[in-house]
């Protein structure tokens, strides 16, 4: 089950499993795993929420196009993508060029359920994090939906979430 373009890219909001996934995904179908959050931490040796306070997401967001076009460069990824990735049109245009893009969706209430308590996510830093994660995914949900190649409602385990990406995968290469 391995995909005839050169990598799987997931992409979706915030707390909703691309990482976890991703890491299925990539065993899965054989390929290597890579999550440019945690890749640019390595990297820098902070934190995505320190790069943030330093360099503003503007800095963040130019860290995050490099690296993604560093990534197109490869093959046999299954990439997980940080939520505000696909904002840059060159963005999204280097991951449709070099792979499948999935987007991974759920519920709000999911979704927040996942992230109410983190203190690592820099955008969720206001006084009324809830409305900010909602006025977040009203603006990014069209953005992700018209670059990805399938969409996906997020199952209730990341297993079975990997799996039904897979077979999405196969079937696309048989066609």
């Amino acid at each position: 089950m391995r995909p005839s373009k050169s990598n799987v890219y997931l992409i979706g909001p915030m707390g909703v499993g691309k990482t976890t996934v991703g890491s299925k995904l990539a065993q899965l179908i054989g390929f290597e795993f890579l999550d440019t959050d945690h890749e640019l931490e390595q990297r820098t040796g902070v934190t995505v929420a320190h790069i943030f306070e330093l360099e503003g997401e503007d800095g963040f967001r130019s860290r995050e196009t490099r690296l993604l076009e560093e990534i197109a460069k490869c093959n046999d990824r299954v990439v997980a993508t940080g939520g505000g990735a696909v904002l840059y049109d060159s963005n999204r245009k280097t991951i449709r060029e070099s792979g499948k893009v999935m987007y991974l969706t759920a519920s709000l209430e999911f979704l927040w359920d996942r992230v109410r308590q983190s203190t690592h996510r820099p955008l969720l830093h206001t006084e009324d994090p809830y409305s900010t994660l909602k006025e977040i995914h009203r603006q990014r949900d069209p953005i992700y939906r018209g670059v990805a190649d399938h969409v996906i409602e997020i199952s209730p385990t990341s297993e079975k979430t990997a799996s039904r990406i897979a077979e999405w995968l196969n079937t696309q290469d048989c066609q």
